[in-house]
């Protein structure tokens, strides 16, 4: 057991290099939002080859692996929702993505209400964060954060898009 992820962690096992975000969990000063910045690229990328339902398909099947590399990374740090596993940040964000006006505005826009309520954690993400444990634990509270984001976002993409 560990407290710290280290980049030897990272590269002993395929679901520590994902839920520690291929190595943006390792940054030492917020590492959520370290995840929460890679997720815009690499969604960019996946966006470029895949129509919406192929996008969905990624993130249905990113959070479904989220739930095992998450749950393991836990496990070898000895804290379920170690601030290093940002797997789950990654994998709300491209949610959020999918559902975002495509420039750069927008984007900002959408990363900054998914940090907000990912930090904050309004009703009913915080008890989801002290009730569920294990990997599901941790991806479900980034999920919920993720539908408060949207939900924002696309009010104000209602009233000023």
């Amino acid at each position: 057991m560990r407290n710290k992820p280290d980049s030897k962690l990272l590269f002993s096992h395929p679901a520590h290099f994902f839920s520690l975000g291929f190595g943006s969990g390792l940054s030492p000063f917020a590492p959520g939002t370290s995840g929460s910045l890679l997720a815009i690229p690499l969604f960019m990328g996946l966006a470029h080859f895949l129509p919406l339902a192929g996008l969905l398909a990624v993130v249905m099947l990113s959070f479904g692996l989220g739930v095992w590399f998450c749950g393991l990374t836990g496990k070898a740090l000895g804290v379920s929702d170690h601030g290093g596993i940002v797997w789950d940040e990654i994998v709300a964000m491209w949610l959020i993505l999918a559902f975002t006006p495509v420039n750069w505005l927008w984007y900002g826009i959408a990363f900054l209400l998914f940090r907000l309520f990912d930090i904050w954690k309004p009703f009913p993400i915080r008890y989801f964060d002290q009730h569920v444990k294990g990997g599901f634990g941790v991806m479900l509270d980034d999920l919920l954060a993720a539908g408060y984001a949207l939900a924002v976002l696309k009010l104000l993409e209602h009233f000023y898009g």
